[in-house]
């Protein structure tokens, strides 16, 4: 007997990778499941239907039961598709794994408005319209679970990807006002930050054959399947009461990351001035202010000029 037997899942960007991990798990759990993917290349070009079919034919092969889907994460009207399909084959959607993203990697001084947008209409817009198509049945049920992938590029940073760090910090914030919003009704929306070898970190460019090597050895033990757990407990309802939290996965290590919090403060009654501040901010701040951590960079600015 698996963990979320009667349950409905809809899993976006299910073809490969992640997706493609969780939604095998899922089903494996007991899960029917809704497998979405595009089927596009890595930067989100071109389409292939049989994609999401691969992942479904394997959860059929193993005894489970799912659904395909090919519509885009980056319309409203797909996310409504994306999810109606669980209805009219399951009557119900319980789990939601926002999971469908793209890569357009480019120093910020040469992006494209084409290649900003197209960015954060999957990522970001798409976890906003199937969340939004799929929030009103949870309510009437009183019960769901949504998941969001975000990504340290957001929230730490990195070199080259302005418009996915950007997209993925958005992601943190829609999960945190959801999960605010839907206490009352039983749903929960986390977080899962995953360090994991799949075609996107593997379409990066490094620097040199040296620095692949080094980033090879880095990921190899780092498969997507390894967070596929984290994000079946959280679909379930043993993760009652765990909501607008974030996880990390690396490799078999889970841990959670902080929130914001105000970690120290100056005030004076009649105000500030600049002067002011030049004195006090360095002395008084200094130990807190986080310095930037260019540490994983391994880009090949070439590639990507």
């Amino acid at each position: 007997m698996g963990i979320l037997d009667g349950k409905v899942a809809v899993v976006t960007g299910a073809g490969r990778g992640l997706g493609r991990g969780m939604a095998l798990h899922l089903a494996r759990e007991g899960a029917r499941v809704v497998v979405n993917d595009l089927g596009g290349s890595v930067h989100g070009e071109g389409k292939d239907g049989s994609v999401a079919e691969q992942v479904v034919d394997e959860i059929r092969a193993d005894g489970g039961e799912a659904a395909a889907n090919a519509d885009t994460v980056a319309s409203w009207e797909g996310g409504q598709r994306i999810v109606q399909t669980a209805f009219d084959l399951y009557g119900r959607l319980d789990i939601l794994i926002n999971n469908a993203g793209i890569l357009r990697d480019q120093p910020f001084w040469r992006m494209t408005e084409e290649e900003w947008d197209a960015v954060l209409d999957v990522h970001l817009m798409g976890s906003f319209h199937c969340t939004r198509a799929a929030v009103p049945f949870m309510q009437q049920q009183k019960w769901g679970r949504v998941l969001f992938i975000t990504s340290t590029a957001g929230f730490i940073g990195t070199i080259g990807q302005c418009n996915y760090g950007a997209a993925k910090m958005g992601v943190l914030g829609l999960s945190r006002s959801l999960a605010v919003e839907m206490q009352e009704y039983n749903i929960t929306s986390n977080c899962i930050a995953p360090f994991a070898w799949t075609r996107i970190p593997a379409s990066i460019p490094a620097v040199t054959d040296e620095i692949k090597e080094s980033v090879d050895r880095l990921f190899k033990d780092m498969e997507p399947e390894d967070v596929s757990p984290l994000a079946v407990f959280l679909a379930g309802e043993g993760a009652d009461g765990i909501s607008g939290q974030v996880f990390g996965v690396r490799g078999k290590e889970i841990y959670t990351f902080n929130q914001p919090r105000v970690v120290r403060s100056i005030h004076k009654a009649e105000g500030w001035s600049a002067r002011d501040l030049a004195d006090l901010i360095g002395p008084t701040f200094k130990q807190h202010l986080t310095p930037l951590d260019n540490s994983i960079t391994f880009f090949d600015w070439d590639a990507l000029l």
